[in-house]
């Protein structure tokens, strides 16, 4: 599919790996002793960081033993995240090589290679088995895809019955358009978001129920102005999400910061049942 290549390339980050290792190494972290902890500040691709996924994850039910499903896992921050904290196992899938080949060295420099796991994939057509996971996570991924429909059917194929679908997405609340670049696309022709109801409308089709929902602008504005002022008495960290968007990053992540503090998208928590 044409946009999935240019999303690819619109990540793809060469020499990612050694770039992260070297910011460790600034900040007095070998890769020798680095721990899951130490990644948090680049490996949490996502409005909100670690503060974010562990809202996000304990709404859920997750449980030792269980088989979770990270659809859009970057270099595996969330899955690595999960299995620590409930002791599952987590299986990650991207598009973008350069994250998928990051995310499994990340992991075992960490000692969890034996509890995540990732491969390049695509959402549209995940390469496992009907009735294969517990749950399923998705976060600041819908941006980049844009048949919601086929994206919400092919995670009920592979949930088993009752699993839990966790979204934590940028959703569009105005009329107005957001400025490019973005963290999740350079142009608009790249950018997919959606409203919530739409997330709900093909969510319902597909065979899921809404359990909660939960607008998180309030929380990302007051991450970003923690961020900026670190940002201003420090300077930009060593290891941050920079290493992740490039040199036009602060565009990026002004355009982002603007759009949402006028209210165009919105940070948005969903979180689904398999009925």
């Amino acid at each position: 599919m044409a946009f999935e290549a240019d999303l690819s390339e619109h990540y793809a980050e060469e020499g990612l790996l050694q770039r992260i290792i070297e910011a460790l190494a600034e900040t007095g972290v070998s890769s020798a002793s680095a721990t899951s902890q130490d990644l948090k500040p680049v490996d949490e691709f996502h409005i909100g960081g670690i503060s974010a996924t562990a809202a996000l994850i304990d709404q859920l039910e997750l449980k030792p033993a269980m088989k979770v499903l990270d659809i859009g896992s970057g270099i595996g921050g969330t899955a690595r995240f999960v299995a620590e904290r409930a002791g599952a196992h987590v299986t990650g899938i991207d598009l973008t090589s350069e994250y998928t080949l990051t995310a499994t060295a990340l992991s075992e420099l960490v000692d969890m290679g034996g509890m995540t796991e990732f491969q390049i994939a695509s959402a549209l057509e995940l390469p496992f088995d009907d009735d294969s996971f517990d749950a399923a996570l998705m976060l600041h991924v819908g941006m980049n895809v844009p048949d919601k429909p086929a994206l919400m059917a092919e995670v009920a194929r592979v949930l088993r019955s009752d699993g839990l679908f966790a979204i934590y997405d940028i959703m569009k609340v105005g009329s107005e358009p957001v400025s490019f670049p973005v963290p999740w696309a350079s142009v608009a022709e790249n950018s997919f978001l959606a409203d919530l109801q739409t997330y709900r409308e093909a969510s319902a089709h597909a065979g899921f129920e809404e359990i909660s929902s939960r607008d998180r602008t309030t929380q990302a504005l007051e991450f970003f102005a923690e961020q900026k002022r670190r940002s201003g008495t420090h300077g930009l960290p060593a290891v941050g999400l920079h290493l992740l968007m490039g040199a036009d990053y602060p565009t990026k992540l002004t355009n982002m910061v603007g759009g949402i503090s006028d209210r165009k998208p919105a940070p948005t928590e969903l979180i689904l049942r398999l009925e």
